[in-house]
């Protein structure tokens, strides 16, 4: 398994965000994360994102994180945004999505971020055990979905 930077617009990003948006219209029924984004995000310092792939170099899981700072969202100064943290069915229960979060953490402290924080949804039970298990905590909702119901923000310092 190896690890690697990649942009979020790279061929293998783009599967695999396709493969995720398809498993939430199927988890909430509906189009899936509509949060805009877009390659620049993710570009060093301001961003990272990191793509895994398997021995036979298929691309099996996704993540970055994007700095944020106060804004009439709800992020604060310091913040590092997580997103589109994904694993392929087939893949998932090997400790990748750790593997990735922990580089993530890692590179938004070096690149002077404070805070990680993210959006999951209650129709992710997996996410949110996943992120509790790795030191997150409940924290004021932020971000594009901050008012709908279904919506979960947590947060961990750096």
């Amino acid at each position: 398994m190896s690890i690697r930077r990649v942009a979020f617009d790279h061929p293998d990003a783009v599967k695999l965000n396709d493969q995720v948006q398809a498993e939430y219209a199927m988890r909430y029924g509906d189009d899936g994360d509509v949060t805009p984004l877009d390659a620049s995000m993710f570009a060093p310092p301001l961003g990272l994102y990191l793509m895994a792939y398997d021995a036979q170099g298929r691309p099996v899981a996704t993540g970055g994180w994007r700095s944020q700072d106060e804004n009439d969202e709800g992020y604060s100064d310091g913040d590092a945004e997580l997103k589109r943290m994904y694993v392929v069915e087939e893949a998932r229960g090997n400790g990748l999505a750790r593997r990735i979060l922990a580089a993530l953490e890692d590179d938004a402290r070096a690149a002077g971020r404070t805070r990680m924080v993210l959006e999951t949804g209650n129709k992710q039970p997996e996410a949110i055990a996943l992120y509790a298990s790795s030191g997150y905590e409940p924290c004021v909702k932020f971000g594009h979905y901050r008012f709908y119901e279904d919506s979960r923000c947590f947060a961990k310092l750096l």
